[in-house]
């Protein structure tokens, strides 16, 4: 009965969003533990198998500061932006490339079909920071500014395909650039003018106080969610997931949620219930 119960919840859910596109941006800090990332890709299969239309952007930040270290390249940030050399660039895009294709066979083996894509994201490399008076050249790293065309051909419902996106960045002249993967699914979002927006994460959603998980603010405007950012509520690394929230908000997109992405289910708990979790930032 209670199984019943849940599938009748979630029943005008599945109807809203019959043939909606949902864009997810699948955190590089939930990608590292395994059983968590089989849950994840059996949410996004089943999200398929009821007629929606998932699109993945993934991250892979963590594995690549720890293939860094590995090599023994310390971190350098101008302006919070990652220094990447030449040979930081080419470790970005192979930890990407196999987080691409890790994703995809747990998809496949979910039932689903994946379909990896790469060269996506438009991006324009930074030129040299003033600083100190000189100029420091951070490198291969990139502004997202806009999505391949392509993209759009690639991309059809009928066909059962779930794309993963590579968020690397390709430039003018055909270079990979380093590029702020929230940044780059927000763009995602707004240009495939999805119904909603998702940034799985590693901390419940955007609390009053980070101390308290019972602060977790359930629901936010735009207006609200930029205080936040001026208040020091919404610090460091969450900063550039609410701004690529707001983004995708005046982009067009319905509506965005910030989600523990380490809790099982958690995308589901989201669309199919009528409380959800995490936080949504509305219009």
């Amino acid at each position: 009965m209670e199984k019943a119960t849940i599938l009748v919840e979630a029943l005008p859910y599945i109807k809203r969003f019959h043939g909606k596109t949902m864009v997810i941006k699948y955190g590089g800090s939930t990608i590292a533990d395994q059983p968590v990332e089989k849950n994840f890709t059996v949410d996004i299969v089943l999200m398929k198998f009821v007629g929606m239309n998932p699109v993945i952007v993934h991250g892979g930040g963590p594995l690549i500061t720890e293939a860094l270290k590995k090599k023994g390249k310390g971190a350098q940030f101008v302006q919070g932006l990652r220094v990447t050399d030449e040979e930081a660039i080419e470790i970005v895009r192979e930890i990407l490339g196999r987080v691409n294709e890790d994703i995809i066979s747990l998809i496949n083996e979910a039932g689903g079909k994946g379909l990896g894509l790469k060269d996506v994201i438009k991006a324009r490399r930074y030129p040299p920071f003033s600083q100190e008076d000189k100029e420091i050249d951070i490198g291969f790293v990139g502004e997202v500014e806009g999505i391949n065309p392509k993209l759009f051909s690639m991309i059809d419902g009928e066909k059962g395909d779930i794309p993963l996106i590579n968020p690397l960045g390709a430039g003018e002249a055909g270079e990979h650039l380093n590029v702020n993967a929230d940044e780059a699914a927000a763009t995602v979002a707004v240009e495939l003018k999805a119904e909603k927006f998702f940034i799985l994460t590693d901390v419940p959603g955007i609390m009053r106080n980070w101390e308290d998980k019972e602060s977790l603010l359930s629901t936010l405007k735009i207006e609200e969610a930029e205080s936040l950012i001026k208040e020091g509520v919404v610090m460091t690394g969450m900063i550039p997931k609410v701004k690529a929230c707001i983004k995708a908000l005046r982009g067009g997109v319905g509506k965005v949620h910030i989600i523990d992405g380490r809790v099982s289910h958690s995308i589901l708990l989201e669309i199919f219930t009528d409380k959800g979790i995490g936080t949504q930032i509305v219009k």
